[in-house]
C-alpha cells in the first residue's frame, strides 16, 4: 500500500522548542536570547535541477548568560504550493524512484532532525597554562637565572653611561629599566633624581652583592632646587672634610705610635677627636616603597629657609617629628600603605616588615627598626588627607572652623537640602504621594566583630579628629550614655535577640563590645555622626543617639523611613525614652513623620506579625529598597577588626573613618553605573508586575476589586485601619489541628476517655499515623508506576525494600487499631477468607502494600453493620479537613511554579540540552502535581463519608469536587493578550498546527478561574461580592509588587539629583 503526498517547491526555517503554559507565555515580548536563524531554500530551476540556498537571519544580541550554541532543528514551513506534484510514498515513508526529486541532491537533511554546526577546532592558546608548563617552564627559569648574573652586559667593559674605560663599570640599579653596567661616577649622577634607588656591585667572585647610593658618595640637598648646593652645606662639607683628615693623621700617629711601643692599646685618645663622629646627617632614615634607606641628607641652613621638617614636606618626603627629624617616609611609600589597608585590609605591621625583607630579607643585616615612626605618619596622613578631600585647606577658618560631620562624603543620591534640592523649597510642597521621593531612607544596624581591647585610654591616645567624619564628638557622646545609662531595656516580645536580652555577653574584655551604625538605605553609604561605640550589648540608647546625631543639617526633611532588624522592639518606647534626652535630640527626633521597616533578610526570623507589619514589600512609598544595606558594608568593614581591636580608642576611630569614607567614595564613583543598572531592571519590572495586576484583577467580580482597592488605599492613608495584608480568618494547618486535638483531650475526663487511650496512646493520634502510613501507600504506588519497563535491578531493589519496610509498618500498626476497634479483626478476617477462596479458583499475586486496607473510622462508614465511634469519626474528620486544605494549597503553589518554568524555558532556555533540562523539570512539577490532586481526593472521599455521620456541611463549600478539568492555572487577562487583538496572527516560523493548538489554548484561557483560586468563596458570597481572605491578601500582595517597581522608578529620581551634588 502507496500513500499519495504533495509536494512543490519547499522552503525550511530553523526552529527552536517552545512550550507553554495558561499563564506563562508573553509573545509580545522580546525573547530574552535569540541564536541566528538559519534560512534554507529549496526550488528547482527551468532545466529541473535543484538549487540549495541558506542563508542567515540575524537577531539582535541579548544580556542573558552565554549558552552553548545549540543544535539548531530543522521544520518545513506549511506554504500554497504553485506546481503540486503527486509523490508515492512507501510503506516506509520513502520516495520511489519514479520521483525525479529522490536523488543524492533533493535534501541535505532530515526533516525535525538536528543538524551540528561545525566545531571550532581547539587551539593551543585555549590552554595557555598546558602550553607553558609544556615548552616555556624551564626556560622561565632559566632567564629568570639569568638576570640574577650580567645577563645582556656579560662582556661588557665600558661604562654605559661615559663609554669610558677609566672607571670599571660594575654597578647597576634594581629600580632603573636599564640593567646595563655604569661606573661609580656615572651611576651617582643618573640617580641625583632617584636617591632612593636600590644598587648591586659585581663582585669578582661572580657575583652581585648590594650597596647603598650612599657609600658610593650621593648626598640629598634640601631647600635648593634640583641641583642646587646650600654655601651652608658646602661650609660643613669643608670642615667634615678637616676633621676627616686630622681623625685620619691621629689615626695614623696612634698606630706608629703602638708598633714603637710608646703607647699601648686603647691607652691613649684626643677627647676632640673622639668627638669627631659622622658627617651631619649621615644616619637620615627614609621610608620607601622599596624599602628602608639610610641616606645622606643635608638641611638647607640659609637665613630665609624654613624649618627642617617643612624642607622634608616640601621634598615629598614626611617627617615622623616636627623637632630634629631623623626619620621621613616618602609619599609614594604613605599612599601605597593607604590604598593597600584599605583595599587588602593590610596593617600597619604587615607592610612594615615586607619594607623591611625587601631592604634585607637574609636576616643578617637589618634595618633600623622605624616602625613606631611609621606608625605615626601613617596616621597622620590618613589624616590631613581626610581634610584635604573636604576642602579644608580652602577655607578661611581651615582645620579649626570643621564642622561636625563635614569630612564625612556625603551621598550625593540622597536629598540634600541646599545642594540637591529646588533652592526655592518647591520640593516641600509636592503631594502626599510624591513626598517619598525627597524622603530619607535609613538603616540602623549593631557590628560584634568590630570589638576594641580594654587598652590605652582616651588621654593618651586622643582622636585627631574628633567628630570630623563618621563618629560623633566623644565627649557628647559619652555624656549622653552616662546620663541615661539607667534606663531599663525591655526584654524582647519577639523572637529572643541575644543582642538585646544578653548585653553582657558580648562584652566581657573589651572597652567597646562592638560599633552601631546609621546608613543610607539606598545607597549603602554611611551617615556623618552615624556611627558610635557599643559598650554592653545593642543598646536602645546607643541607637538612638546615633539615629537623631545623624540628622544634623536634615531639618527640612520630615519623612522618614527607617530599616532596623529589631526595630519590633525598639521602636515601641522610643518617644518615652527620647522625652528623657537632651533638648537638641528631642529637636531632631519629634516633628517627624516615620515608618518603621524590618530588612527583607530578617523579616523571615520574625514573628507572624512583625512579618505584616513592617514589611518592605508591603509597605507603600518604600520601592524595592531592602534595607540590608550596613549587611553589604561589614563585608567591607570586618577586615579591620583584628588590626583595631588591638588600638587605642583615638587610633580606632581614626582608622575606621578613613574606612567608611573609602566606602563611601567607592559607591559615589560607581553610583553612576548601579542607578543605570537599578533604572534599566526597573522598568520592565513595573510593566510586567502591572500586566500581572491586570490579570489577576480580571479574573475576579469587578466590585470586589473595588472594594478591596478602597480598603486598601484606606489603610494606605491611616495605618490604624485594618491591614488588607493580615489573614482575619485562616485555615487551620496540621500541627494547629494536632495542638487544639491534644488540648481537647487535656480537659477530657481520664475516666470517660478510657476508650480512646491504649497504654499511652490517644486514639487521634493513631489514626494520625494511620493517615500517615496511608500517604506513604499513596507515594509507593506512585512512584512504582513511574518505574519502567527497562528499570535497574538497583531500582528495583529500592522500591522492593520499601515496600517491604511499609507492609511491615502497617502490620504493627493495624494490631494497635484492632485494639482500638475490635470490629477491624473479624472485618479483615472475613477479607482473607474471601481473598483465600478466590485464590482457589484463580491464582492471584498476593495483595501488594499499597493495596493493604487500613479501615480507618471513614472506611468503616462504608459498613453498615460496624459501628464507627463518633470521637475516632471526629477526629479523623477535623485531620481531614485539614490536609485537603494543605493539599489544595500545595497544589495551587506547584500550578503557579510550573506556570514559571513555562514562562522561564520560553524565554531563557535554548539548545537541546537547556530545552530538555526545562523539559525535565516541568514533568516532575506535572508529576508533584498529580499527587497533590491525588491527595486532596483522597481526604474529601473520606469527608464525604464521615460528613453525615458528624451532620457536618459547612466544608462543602471550600472543599468541593476537583475534576481533572479544575486543575488549570489561574486565567491571564484576555484583554491584555496583545495576540487576541491581533487576530492571533501566526508568528514567523510557526506551523499551521503549533499555531492551531496556541490558538485553542488562549481561547481556553478565557475561561473563568478554577474553583481552586477561589476556594474560599461559597457561591453567595460570591454573587455579593464578599471578601475572600486568602484571595484578598494574594490580590494585595499582587498590587503591592507592582506598586513597590512604580515606586522604585520614582525613586530613581536620584539620578537627577547626584548630578547636582
Amino acid at each position: 500500500m502507496t500513500r499519495k503526498k504533495k509536494i512543490g517547491s519547499f522552503q525550511t526555517t530553523v526552529a527552536s522548542d517552545s512550550d507553554s503554559d495558561s499563564d506563562g507565555e508573553h509573545d509580545d515580548l522580546p525573547r530574552a536570547r535569540e541564536e541566528g536563524l538559519f534560512h534554507r531554500a529549496i526550488r528547482t530551476d527551468a532545466h529541473g535541477r535543484t538549487v540549495v540556498a541558506t542563508s542567515q537571519v540575524a537577531v539582535a544580541a541579548s544580556p542573558s548568560k552565554r549558552q552553548p550554541r545549540e543544535r539548531d532543528l530543522l521544520r518545513p514551513d506549511d506554504h500554497d504550493f504553485s506546481s503540486p506534484m503527486e509523490l508515492d510514498m512507501g510503506d516506509e515513508g520513502v520516495p520511489s524512484a519514479a520521483f525525479p526529486f529522490a536523488g543524492e541532491e533533493s535534501f541535505a537533511f532530515d526533516e525535525g532532525h538536528p543538524v551540528d554546526p561545525p566545531r571550532r577546532k581547539q587551539r593551543e592558546s585555549d590552554r595557555p597554562m598546558a602550553q607553558w608548563l609544556r615548552d616555556r617552564r624551564m626556560r622561565y627559569l632559566d632567564e629568570l637565572l639569568r638576570l640574577e648574573g650580567r645577563g645582556d652586559h656579560r662582556y661588557q667593559t665600558k661604562c654605559a653611561g661615559c663609554t669610558r674605560a677609566a672607571e670599571e663599570a660594575v654597578f647597576r640599579c634594581k629600580d632603573c629599566f636599564t640593567d646595563a653596567l655604569f661606573c661609580k661616577s656615572c651611576l651617582v649622577l643618573e640617580h641625583k633624581d632617584n636617591p632612593l634607588h636600590r644598587i648591586e656591585i659585581w663582585k669578582e667572585d661572580e657575583f652581585f652583592e648590594p650597596v647603598t647610593l650612599k657609600s658610593l658618595g650621593l648626598r640629598i640637598q634640601l631647600g635648593h632646587g634640583r641641583n642646587g648646593v646650600c654655601p651652608g652645606t658646602l661650609l660643613k662639607r669643608a670642615k667634615a672634610a678637616e676633621e676627616d683628615a686630622r681623625r685620619a693623621a691621629i689615626e695614623e700617629t696612634g698606630a706608629a705610635e703602638d708598633e714603637s711601643g710608646v703607647a699601648g692599646e686603647g691607652e691613649w685618645e684626643e677627647p676632640a677627636v673622639a668627638a669627631v663622629g659622622k658627617h651631619p646627617r649621615d644616619d637620615f632614615c627614609i621610608v620607601d616603597s622599596n624599602g628602608v634607606h639610610e641616606v645622606g641628607l643635608d638641611f638647607c641652613s640659609c637665613a630665609s629657609a624654613e624649618d627642617h621638617d617643612i624642607q622634608l614636606v616640601r621634598a615629598r618626603l614626611y617627617p615622623a617629628t616636627t623637632t630634629n627629624p631623623a626619620t621621613a617616609a616618602t609619599f609614594r611609600v604613605l599612599r601605597d600603605f593607604h590604598l593597600l589597608s584599605l583595599e587588602a585590609k593590610c596593617s600597619a605591621h604587615h607592610f612594615y616588615n615586607k619594607l623591611a625583607r625587601q631592604t634585607n630579607n637574609n636576616g643578617v643585616f637589618q634595618p633600623r627598626t622605624r616602625y613606631n615612626e611609621f606608625l605615626r605618619i601613617a596616621r597622620q596622613w590618613r589624616n590631613l588627607e581626610m581634610y584635604k578631600r573636604a576642602g579644608r585647606a580652602h577655607a578661611v577658618d581651615g582645620i579649626a572652623g570643621t564642622r561636625a560631620g563635614e569630612c564625612a562624603l556625603l551621598c550625593p543620591a540622597c536629598p540634600q537640602p541646599g545642594k540637591n534640592l529646588p533652592l526655592d523649597g518647591s520640593w516641600m510642597n509636592v503631594p502626599r504621594e510624591q513626598r517619598f521621593i525627597y524622603a530619607l531612607y535609613l538603616a540602623l544596624d549593631a557590628n560584634f566583630r568590630m570589638k576594641r581591647k580594654d587598652v590605652s585610654s582616651e588621654v593618651d591616645d586622643p582622636s585627631l579628629g574628633d567628630g570630623i567624619a563618621f563618629f560623633g564628638k566623644v565627649g557628647e557622646y559619652m555624656e549622653h550614655l552616662d546620663k541615661n545609662w539607667g534606663l531599663e531595656q525591655e526584654k524582647s516580645t519577639c523572637v529572643a535577640h541575644d543582642a538585646v536580652d544578653e548585653p553582657n555577653r558580648e562584652s566581657y574584655g573589651t572597652a567597646s563590645s562592638g560599633i552601631g551604625t546609621v546608613d543610607c538605605a539606598r545607597h549603602n553609604m554611611k551617615r556623618p555622626n552615624g556611627v558610635g561605640d557599643l559598650q554592653k550589648g545593642e543598646r536602645y540608647i546607643n541607637m538612638d543617639y546615633l539615629l537623631w546625631k545623624s540628622l544634623e543639617y536634615y531639618d527640612a526633611i520630615l519623612l522618614l523611613f527607617i530599616s532596623y532588624d529589631i526595630v519590633c522592639q525598639w521602636f515601641k518606647n522610643v518617644w518615652v525614652r527620647l522625652s528623657k534626652y537632651s533638648p537638641e535630640l528631642q529637636q531632631r527626633g519629634l516633628r517627624r513623620f516615620y515608618t518603621w521597616l524590618i530588612p527583607k533578610f530578617h523579616l523571615p526570623a520574625h514573628i507572624e506579625d512583625c512579618n505584616v507589619l513592617f514589611s518592605f514589600n508591603l509597605t507603600p512609598f518604600v520601592g524595592q529598597t531592602d534595607g540590608e544595606a550596613p549587611e553589604r558594608g561589614w563585608s567591607h568593614i570586618n577586615g579591620f577588626a583584628t588590626s583595631t581591636k588591638e588600638m587605642g580608642p583615638g587610633a580606632r576611630r581614626d582608622t575606621l573613618d578613613d574606612a567608611f569614607n573609602d566606602w563611601n567614595h567607592k559607591k559615589i564613583i560607581a553610583l553612576g553605573k548601579s542607578l543605570l543598572e537599578k533604572i534599566q531592571k526597573a522598568v520592565p519590572n513595573m510593566t510586567s508586575h502591572r500586566l500581572a495586576l491586570l490579570e489577576a484583577e480580571a479574573a475576579l467580580p469587578e466590585e470586589v476589586v473595588t472594594q478591596w482597592r478602597a480598603e486598601m488605599e484606606s489603610w494606605e492613608l491611616d495605618a490604624s485601619k485594618p491591614n488588607p495584608f493580615k489573614l482575619t480568618e485562616k485555615h487551620e494547618g496540621m500541627a494547629a489541628i494536632h495542638l487544639r486535638l491534644a488540648s481537647e483531650v487535656a480537659r477530657q475526663d481520664v475516666e470517660n476517655d478510657v476508650d480512646d487511650v491504649r497504654g499511652d496512646l490517644h486514639a487521634h493520634e493513631m489514626i494520625h499515623m494511620g493517615m500517615q502510613l496511608e500517604a506513604q501507600q499513596r507515594q509507593l504506588a506512585f512512584d512504582a508506576g513511574l518505574l519502567k519497563t527497562h528499570a535497574t535491578d538497583r531500582q528495583k531493589t529500592g522500591l522492593v525494600e520499601r515496600s517491604n519496610k511499609l507492609g511491615r509498618k502497617i502490620a504493627e500498626w493495624l494490631k494497635i487499631r484492632e485494639s482500638f476497634t475490635p470490629d477491624v479483626s473479624s472485618i479483615r478476617a472475613a477479607d482473607d477468607a474471601a481473598r483465600t477462596q478466590s485464590a482457589r479458583l484463580q491464582p492471584t499475586p498476593a495483595l501488594p502494600t499499597p493495596s493493604i486496607k487500613l479501615w480507618l473510622p471513614s472506611a468503616l462508614t462504608t459498613r453498615p453493620q460496624t459501628a464507627v465511634k463518633e470521637t475516632h469519626a471526629h477526629y479523623e474528620f477535623e485531620l481531614r479537613v485539614g490536609q485537603a486544605h494543605a493539599a489544595l494549597e500545595e497544589l495551587r503553589r506547584l500550578l503557579l511554579v510550573r506556570t514559571a518554568q513555562y514562562q522561564y524555558k520560553n524565554e531563557f532556555q535554548r539548545g537541546v540540552a537547556a530545552n530538555t533540562r526545562g523539559k525535565t523539570a516541568i514533568a516532575s512539577t506535572d508529576e508533584q502535581i498529580r499527587r497533590a490532586a491525588a491527595e486532596y481526593r483522597v481526604a474529601r472521599q473520606a469527608l464525604e463519608r464521615l460528613g453525615p455521620l458528624l451532620k457536618e456541611t459547612v466544608w462543602q463549600q471550600q472543599l468541593r469536587v476537583l475534576m481533572p478539568d479544575d486543575v488549570r492555572p489561574r486565567p491571564r487577562a484576555t484583554f491584555s493578550d496583545p495576540q487576541r487583538k491581533a487576530g492571533y496572527k501566526r508568528k514567523r516560523g510557526q506551523t499551521r498546527e503549533q499555531f492551531a493548538e496556541e490558538k485553542q489554548r488562549r481561547e481556553a484561557d478565557a475561561r473563568p478561574a478554577s474553583w481552586i483560586w477561589l476556594s474560599q468563596l461559597s457561591e453567595n458570597e460570591e454573587s455579593q461580592g464578599g471578601m475572600v481572605e486568602a484571595l484578598r491578601v494574594e490580590w494585595a500582595k499582587t498590587r503591592a509588587r507592582a506598586h513597590r517597581w512604580t515606586e522604585e522608578v520614582d525613586l530613581l529620581e536620584d539620578i537627577r539629583k547626584t548630578l547636582p551634588s
